[in-house]
């Protein structure tokens, strides 16, 4: 088995998937972060490997065969569009695009390039989520009419803001929930194949207040999540949420066929339950079968070790063997630009209550230009460039330089008082 050559960029989340590179014979070549602190950390777990403060230096670092592109949520296109010109293997391990014209980018620089680039999408591959996929793809639901995802991680406390969100220009602090749309919806897209056309939202919103949020400290944007209506190249249609913050903590999918229903529970989303109507019953199962599905894989002992239920293994092991392989995996460039743009356009329609997006289909340029020169965002860059569209449809509760100035004095004011 070849051994594959990796670099991180980005070594907060990135480095988390050290453990899965090295299990699937992979070698850390080399490390980039601008994190001083970060950089020396773990330049000393892995003293052969390269250590970089700029990306140019790091993606030039010598037989590196493939990269893990972690940085900022929003940012990751321009530097896979840049591994991907030197031919370098990509695995994108947040949303591929953070605006329309990066996905047209990263596109383009996906087909002209021999490398190939996977979107690490992971709540596709824990347990339930691929038992899902075994029985609809099986047949016993017959064609998929709709479905319904939820990534539902309310975050609370003052510890959490601070690791996750420390500063107002941070992309958390800016960034609307149905952007984070890849956990809501990826699983159903790798459960029925089905993809989305046309895109439609609603925003649900409720402001954070300082006595029931974090006391002192809070996020100003009132966003808790979106309701989001698919139109899928199928015929179906998939209701999502994007990062939703209400109820409680859940990650729950439900797919309906024409001849049955299976879905995670909720409270309990190890739990399967596979219903049919007494007409349509396979044989072998019953009109309701509830059950916890087994790893059916040699390797399920790795898996039960990996983070977000073995996903972060299966992430790695698939793309190393379409490299290994050379073929193009399920979660391409062009799944993942379409995830993207759905959360993207999901909130340009919930900016208008409910007005309709067409989904671009990536592969066809006429669809390509449409988008190629749109580069509108609610979220700061890490070079300091403004927001260009509002990140929530409440006017009184988009960022002030009051208000981010206020955040940050609280953050300054905890970090001081743990020293």
């Amino acid at each position: 088995m070849k051994q594959i050559k990796v670099g991180i960029f980005g070594l907060g989340r990135g480095t988390s998937f050290i453990g899965n590179i090295l299990a699937c014979n992979g070698e850390i070549v080399a490390l980039c972060d601008k994190d001083e602190a970060l950089r020396a950390k773990y330049g000393e777990r892995y003293p052969d490997a390269g250590v970089y403060d700029n990306f140019d230096d790091f993606i030039n670092h010598e037989g590196m065969d493939a990269v893990v592109i972690a940085n900022y949520f929003h940012e990751h296109a321009p530097f896979a569009v840049k591994a991907l010109e030197k031919n370098i293997h990509v695995l994108s391990e947040c949303t591929p695009a953070g605006t329309m014209g990066d996905a047209v980018a990263l596109v383009r620089a996906a087909e002209k390039s021999d490398a190939i680039y996977m979107l690490a999408e992971n709540y596709p591959y824990m347990k339930f989520n691929q038992e899902m996929r075994r029985v609809y793809q099986r047949g016993d639901l017959g064609k998929v009419l709709f479905a319904e995802g939820e990534y539902n991680h309310p975050i609370w406390g003052d510890g959490w803001t601070q690791e996750l969100c420390p500063d107002s220009k941070h992309w958390r602090y800016h960034m609307p929930r149905v952007y984070y749309i890849t956990h809501a919806l990826g699983p159903l897209c790798y459960i029925t194949g089905a993809m989305p056309k046309r895109v439609s939202a609603y925003p649900v919103s409720y402001p954070h207040t300082k006595e029931s949020f974090l006391g002192d400290l809070y996020w100003r944007l009132p966003d808790r999540g979106a309701i989001v209506s698919c139109f899928n190249d199928d015929g179906s249609v998939f209701r999502v949420t994007g990062w939703e913050q209400f109820g409680a903590h859940d990650n729950t999918y439900r797919v309906c066929g024409t001849k049955g229903q299976i879905e995670n529970v909720r409270g309990d989303t190890e739990r399967i339950t596979l219903r049919f109507n007494d007409c349509d019953i396979p044989e072998g199962l019953k009109e309701t079968n509830s059950y916890y599905p087994e790893w059916a894989i040699e390797d399920r002992d790795l898996a039960e070790k990996a983070g977000h239920g073995g996903g972060d293994f299966f992430t790695v092991k698939v793309f190393f063997d379409c490299i290994r392989e050379n073929k193009q995996p399920m979660f391409d460039v062009y799944f993942g630009t379409t995830l993207s743009a759905v959360g993207i356009l999901a909130h340009k329609s919930a900016l208008e209550y409910g007005v309709p997006y067409d989904v671009p289909d990536f592969r066809l340029e006429e669809d390509r230009v449409k988008w190629e020169n749109d580069f509108s965002t609610p979220m700061w860059g890490s070079d300091g460039t403004p927001p260009t569209i509002p990140n929530t449809e409440l006017a009184e509760y988009v960022p002030t330089e009051e208000s981010m100035a206020e955040y940050d004095a609280a953050i300054a004011a905890i970090k001081a008082a743990k020293k």
